[in-house]
C-alpha cells in the first residue's frame, strides 16, 4: 500500500433543500462527519483541497472548524470540482508531501436552471442568443443525435429515471425519495425534446466530506479503508462536441469522458469488467446512457437491452448509480462528484443498507463530467 491513497473517512449532508442552513454550513457538517468516521480531528489536518460554485470558498470552512494554519487549496472546475479535488489531493499525498488530508465540496444553488454568461466561457454574445446557454437544450440536441445513431429509444431513457428514482427512495441522503414510473416519466412535461422534466436533475443542497492517507497508514484510523486505484481528470479536445463548444468534428475525435475513463483504467491496471458497481455523471438520462459506453461499460447501442435486462439496477450485472445519481439527489456542483465517491465507499466498506448491491463487490468506479469538457474519473478498491 506504500504507494496508494486511501480513503478512511466520509460524510455527507443530506443533499436537496435545507432552509436556514448556508451551503458552508453543510461542508461543514460533513467534514465533520469525515473526522469523526475516521477517529481524527481536523488540527490532524495537514492540507485541504475542496470546491464550491455558488457558496463561497471551501478555505472558509477553517473559521468555525478551527484555524490552524494548514494549507487549503479553493477548486472549482464545473461539476468536475469533486472529482478534480481527490486528485489534488492524491498528488499531496503521492509525492510525500503529506500524510493525511481532507477533501470537501458543498454548495446551495438558486431555485431554477443555472444562468452563466457566454464571455465567462470565452464566447460571444450569439451562442446565448442561439439558446446553446441552456443545458438542457445542449442535451437535448447531443441526446437526440446519439439516439438516431445508436438506436436508442424515449423507453431506454424512462428506465434510466425510473432506476434512479428507485433508488433514491433506498438513499436516506437523497433528495427525491419516492419512486416514478415509467409512464408517468414519459408522459410528464416535456422541457427539451426527447427529455421530459422527470429525466433531468435539478440544481441543488448538499455537502460532502473524504478523509485520506497514505495507503500504509490507512488500518491505524479505519477497519474498512477504501484505496484509490486511480483519480484522473481530462478536458476536451478540439473537435468534440463538448457542453459550451461551438462546433463538432465529422471525425471520430474521443471526448473528455472516453480520454479520462481510458487514462484511468490504464493507470489502474483493471479494466471495465472487473468494475463491481459505478457511478456516472447523470445530468439528464441520456447522459447515463451515453456515459456507459464512453467509459468502456458496454458498445455504443448496447445499452437499450440493458436497461431491459435491469443490468444496471442494484441486482443487476453492473449496478449504476446505487444512490440515485443526480437525478434523485440533484446536483450541488461542488458535492456532486464527492457524493459518488462517498456512496461508492459505502459500497465497498458493505454499509450501503437497503440499497447494497450483492457479492461483496471489491472495484467501484466513478465519473464526472462538466462544462467546458472537463471528465474527471476515480477507480477504487477496498
Amino acid at each position: 500500500m506504500k504507494d496508494r491513497v486511501a480513503i478512511i473517512g466520509i460524510g455527507i449532508h443530506p443533499f436537496g433543500r435545507t432552509p436556514g442552513r448556508t451551503g458552508l454550513q453543510q461542508g461543514i457538517y460533513a467534514a465533520r462527519q469525515a473526522l469523526r468516521d475516521a477517529g481524527v480531528e481536523w488540527k490532524d489536518m495537514q492540507f485541504g483541497y475542496g470546491g464550491s460554485y455558488s457558496s463561497g470558498n471551501a478555505d472558509a470552512l477553517g473559521n468555525e472548524l478551527g484555524l490552524t494554519g494548514a494549507p487549503f487549496t479553493n477548486i472549482l472546475n464545473a461539476c468536475a470540482t469533486g472529482g478534480s479535488s481527490l486528485l489534488a489531493a492524491c498528488k499531496d499525498i503521492l509525492s510525500g508531501s503529506a500524510d493525511m488530508g481532507l477533501v470537501v465540496g458543498f454548495d446551495k444553488h438558486d431555485r431554477g436552471a443555472f444562468n452563466p454568461h457566454p464571455s465567462e466561457y470565452g464566447l460571444g454574445d450569439w451562442y446565448g442568443e442561439a439558446g446553446l446557454m441552456v443545458t438542457t437544450q445542449f442535451f437535448a440536441m447531443k441526446l437526440k443525435r446519439y439516439m438516431h445513431d445508436h438506436g436508442i429509444s424515449v423507453d431506454a431513457l424512462a428506465r434510466v429515471a425510473e432506476k434512479a428514482f428507485d433508488n433514491g427512495a433506498l438513499n436516506p441522503n437523497a433528495w427525491r425519495r419516492t419512486p416514478i414510473g415509467r409512464d408517468e416519466i414519459k408522459n410528464s412535461t416535456m422541457v427539451n425534446d426527447p427529455l421530459t422534466k422527470y429525466m433531468f436533475c435539478s440544481p441543488a443542497e448538499g455537502g460532502v466530506a473524504l478523509v485520506v492517507c497514505r495507503g500504509e497508514i490507512a488500518h491505524r484510523y479505519q477497519k474498512h479503508p477504501v484505496y484509490v486505484r486511480a483519480a484522473v481528470m481530462r478536458t476536451r479536445l478540439a473537435g468534440t462536441f463538448e457542453v459550451y463548444g461551438t462546433s463538432a468534428s465529422l471525425e471520430d475525435v474521443p471526448n473528455a469522458s472516453e480520454r479520462a475513463s481510458r487514462a484511468a483504467y490504464e493507470l489502474a491496471g483493471v479494466g471495465p469488467d472487473d468494475v463491481d458497481v459505478a457511478a456516472l455523471q447523470d445530468t439528464e438520462a441520456g447522459a447515463e446512457i451515453m456515459h456507459m459506453a464512453e467509459n468502456g461499460f458496454c458498445r455504443h447501442g448496447e445499452q437499450e437491452r440493458m436497461l431491459r435486462d435491469g443490468d444496471t439496477r442494484i441486482n443487476g450485472r453492473l449496478p449504476i448509480n446505487t444512490d440515485g445519481g443526480c437525478l434523485a439527489n440533484g446536483e450541488p456542483i461542488g458535492a456532486s462528484g464527492l457524493r459518488q465517491i462517498h456512496e461508492i465507499a459505502l459500497q465497498l466498506r458493505g454499509q450501503a443498507g437497503g440499497r447494497q448491491v450483492p457479492g461483496d463487490p471489491r472495484i467501484g468506479y466513478t465519473h464526472v463530467y462538466g462544462a467546458p469538457g472537463i471528465s474527471a474519473v476515480s477507480i477504487l478498491e477496498r
